[in-house]
């Protein structure tokens, strides 16, 4: 049985609070408030369940193209 599913908030020692976007047996995604996305070892990563609420994320801009 895995502790955390996809849209968790969690909160790990080095990179602070994040949001898990991928967990299976061997790899936990977490997408940090602050650091960005993150590869765990399920087994190992150590987390904290946050109350904290996930920031808003900025809109994506279109890339011009060339002439």
């Amino acid at each position: 049985m895995r502790a955390y599913s996809v849209g968790d908030r969690v909160s790990e020692a080095k990179f602070g609070d994040g949001t898990v976007t991928s967990c299976n047996e061997y790899h936990t995604v977490i997408d940090f408030d602050e650091h960005g996305v993150r590869t765990f070892s399920s087994p190992l990563v150590r987390l904290m369940r946050a109350s904290t609420v996930a920031p808003a994320k900025p809109a994506k801009t279109a890339r011009r193209k060339r002439a």
